[in-house]
């Protein structure tokens, strides 16, 4: 997405083992749906790679109603796109035209810069539909900060899915369970998503050093601590656990190894606060690339 709130001070801190911090959501209209967003936050930056976490909807559009997020520019980052229910229209300075569908991953490196737009379909505009997903940022490694920037699509059948423990277990990103995903890692990375009936439990993988769980749908217990649905958990790797569901519940872990401090503004993201400072000007000043068949942009917020 295009806007960056201030950080939250807002948390519960947790002494139970397993569960060291869990984060209240943000909400944020931006504009015809609301999205709940998770870090970065104060007393947690980053978990892993990930710097950013965005739930948007369930947000309903009428028939005529859509999403228009206008081109907007990043640098130094990944974007992970990944759509529960609803689609969005995918255009970048690239070339790149693709709609992202429920259990598909898109996958946006910009490196050293490029510029996307998220839009409904026309077909979509017109007939209405509810939107729910998640929009993610990875931090590039330092060495890849300023690589060209790429585009990468994965359609729902590419994403291993398994039954573990009676549990419907997908691996987006990374290892989990025994399994690979094929989508592309630019640092190590762990993202999964699991779908629990009640009564079902599933241990937490222990290959990430950071890990931070969220209930999408339900609440569920780790250790005897309720995660309610909209909390982000972040867990302690070094104990093992199991996520108890007492009712259906659906969740997404993230996690990885830590790359260290990044600068952060608006969607421009950085180790250097000068590569931050240029990326602002050339934005001011129109010297990003465009994404073709668009003239209307997002101007750089004051």
């Amino acid at each position: 997405m295009s806007e960056q709130d201030p950080l939250t001070e807002g948390c519960t801190e947790n002494p139970c083992e397993g569960v060291k911090l869990i984060i209240d959501p943000v909400e944020k209209d931006l504009g015809g749906f609301w999205v709940r967003r998770l870090i970065p936050f104060a007393k947690q930056r980053a978990v892993g790679p990930w710097i950013f976490f965005d739930h948007m909807g369930p947000a309903e559009f009428a028939p005529g109603q859509g999403m228009d997020v206008r081109p907007h520019p990043h640098i130094g980052l990944a974007t992970v796109t990944y759509m529960f229910e609803g689609e969005i229209v995918h255009r970048d300075s690239l070339g790149a035209v693709e709609t992202i569908t429920p259990g598909a991953i898109n996958l946006m490196g910009a490196g050293k810069g490029i510029v996307h737009s998220e839009r409904t379909s026309d077909e979509k505009r017109a007939s209405g539909q509810s939107v729910c997903g998640l929009q993610l940022w990875l931090a590039l490694p330092e060495e890849l900060q300023e690589m060209d920037p790429e585009f990468l699509h994965y359609p729902a059948n590419d994403i291993p899915a398994l039954d573990v423990d009676g549990v419907a277990v997908r691996v987006m990103i990374g290892e989990a369970y025994g399994q690979k995903s094929p989508v592309k890692q630019y640092s190590p990375t762990q993202y999964v998503e699991a779908a629990l009936s009640a009564g079902t439990s599933l241990a937490v993988p222990q290959n990430s050093t950071e890990l931070a769980l969220y209930p999408v749908e339900g609440s569920v217990e780790i250790n005897g601590v309720e995660i309610k649905q909209h909390h982000m958990a972040i867990l302690d790797t070094s104990c093992e656990m199991r996520i108890e569901a007492s009712s259906d519940a659906r969740i997404a872990m993230i996690g990885g190894e830590p790359l260290g401090e990044r600068h952060l503004f608006w969607n421009l993201v950085s180790t250097s606060r000068e590569r931050v400072e240029q990326a602002k000007q050339d934005w001011k000043e129109g010297r990003f690339d465009k994404v073709p068949g668009e003239t209307e942009f997002i101007p750089l917020p004051e």
